[in-house]
């Protein structure tokens, strides 16, 4: 745990916070310690959007479902 902690550059306490999952460390630190385990391309797979598959639901779900056109109107190019 020390050398994990020495390869992170932070502490032992920090680290064992990282271990309990404490929501009130930095992401910053969460990315050195999976850098010191061999794990930071893991990181880059969480904020894959391409993955998310929720938030590609939500905002195809939020595109219009149809495009409604003008009638009449004597626009410009309506000369009929």
């Amino acid at each position: 745990m020390a050398v994990i902690a020495e390869r992170a550059f932070t502490s032992r306490a920090t680290l064992q916070r990282v271990e309990a999952g404490d929501p009130s460390v930095s992401i910053g630190i969460y990315a050195a310690v999976l850098q010191a385990l061999g794990l930071l391309d893991g990181l880059q797979e969480v904020a894959d959007a391409a993955r998310d598959t929720v938030g590609l639901s939500l905002a195809t779900a939020a595109l219009p479902q149809r495009v409604r056109l003008r009638r009449g109107g004597g626009g410009k190019g309506d000369h009929g």
